[in-house]
């Protein structure tokens, strides 16, 4: 029997991170949701009466967002992304979506065949995966059972936009993220640009 859509459990949870930000977020867990993955909604903020929440859709990165990798900018974006919706009142919706959805070990994987020339989209079509697999049906679900129907969305990636509108979501304003360029993340950067139109304005050093 299907579950029907909605929220499983909401619990209060203080958030540290290392440089010394601290924030306190509302999670949220469903029920219902298409993919069956364990994703997590954070409520920052005055979330419930922001007439237009902020909204970021992260895609989990274990390496970026807990070991602090250098050749990504997960990490920095998640980081970011939590302060500016704190400021303005919104969600943060942290997908189980490791990899633009190829999972931690094929991730790794495209990680070695970068390490030979690949870029990342290269190596992820190397390993028999497409550029980026990930689907937003259940981040639009969240959002319904939340009650939001319309969102201004935190992003560099106009594939989020599009899908989320495909499935419902009042996109009202687009909100780029910040650019946290650093020596090691430049090729991967480089390579969102080139293959999928992220709206990243690269230093003219870079």
């Amino acid at each position: 029997m299907t579950e029907q859509l909605g929220v499983r459990t909401r619990v209060t949870v203080p958030l540290r991170f290392p440089d010394g930000y601290a924030t306190t977020a509302e999670v949220f867990t469903f029920t219902g949701l298409s993919d069956g993955l364990e994703h997590l909604a954070l409520g920052l903020g005055d979330f419930a009466n922001a007439a237009t929440p902020l909204v970021r859709a992260h895609s989990e990165c274990m390496t970026g967002d807990v070991f602090g990798s250098a050749r990504c900018d997960c990490g920095p974006q998640l980081r970011e992304a939590v302060q500016r919706i704190t400021e303005r009142g919104g969600y943060l919706l942290y997908l189980r979506q490791e990899g633009r959805g190829i999972g931690l070990y094929a991730k790794l994987d495209a990680y070695a065949l970068q390490d030979t020339g690949l870029d990342t989209y290269a190596a992820n079509r190397a390993l028999g995966f497409g550029d980026d697999e990930r689907d937003y049906t259940a981040a639009a679900q969240m959002l319904a059972a939340l009650g939001v129907p319309s969102i201004d969305l935190l992003t560099n990636n106009p594939d989020k936009p599009s899908q989320l509108r495909d499935h419902g979501v009042e996109v009202a304003h687009v909100v780029p993220t910040a650019v946290h360029a650093k020596p090691d993340n430049l090729r991967y950067l480089r390579a969102k640009i080139t293959h999928t139109n992220h709206t990243i304005a690269l230093p003219a050093a870079a």
